[in-house]
């Protein structure tokens, strides 16, 4: 009489094993991205959502505040990155500033902040009509002495004046903005010539 070799315990043991050694090496040697990215959330510091804040300097009356859908603190290099990022700054004889963008990102010492992804400047009130907009997809912002630039396309829209630059430094304490290079202006107000 012959017996199967299928249904003896020690073939299904055997192919247990092999099937968990498969896994357990596929996960091991083939992903190594995850580990990677387990690596990244052990450096995680800590996370706070919904953030609203506000900085007071009551001496010289200014005022700033912000918001971020998502705060998330590395303990590493002490780097603050945030999503969904709103910062206004309100000073005594100088226009309101408003500052949007989908992700910055915070030095250790907070004086730089670098803002990526959809990011948009507005100075000056809604009804002003001395207020500026300007939009580009990365912004290196210095607190501490009012100065916004950057390298990349920028557009500056001021009543019905366009202007579309690549790199752009503004301060915002003396209210000068200057364009870098391959600028280009059109006024809406102009009437075109048909031809």
């Amino acid at each position: 009489m012959k017996r199967s070799l299928l249904l003896r315990p020690s073939v299904w043991l055997a192919v247990l094993l092999l099937l968990l050694l498969t896994l357990w090496l596929d996960n091991a040697l083939q992903r190594p991205g995850l580990q990677q990215s387990s690596d990244l959330q052990q450096e995680v510091d800590y996370i706070i959502e919904n953030l609203d804040g506000i900085q007071a300097n009551h001496e010289f009356g200014r005022n700033r505040f912000f918001s971020a859908d998502k705060l998330t603190h590395y303990q590493t290099g002490d780097i603050t990155r945030l999503e969904h990022v709103r910062f206004t700054s309100i000073e005594p004889d100088k226009p309101l500033l408003r500052v949007t963008s989908d992700r910055a990102e915070l030095t250790e010492d907070g004086n730089d902040i670098f803002l990526t992804e959809n990011v948009a400047i507005i100075r000056g009130e809604d009804l002003d009509q001395d207020k500026v907009t300007m939009l580009t997809d990365f912004l290196h912002l210095i607190p501490d002495t009012d100065i916004a630039q950057t390298d990349r396309p920028v557009t500056v829209i001021r009543m019905n004046s366009v202007l579309n630059a690549v790199g752009l430094f503004m301060n915002n304490q003396t209210g000068e903005i200057l364009m870098q290079s391959r600028v280009k202006a059109r006024d809406e107000r102009t009437p075109r010539s048909s031809r």
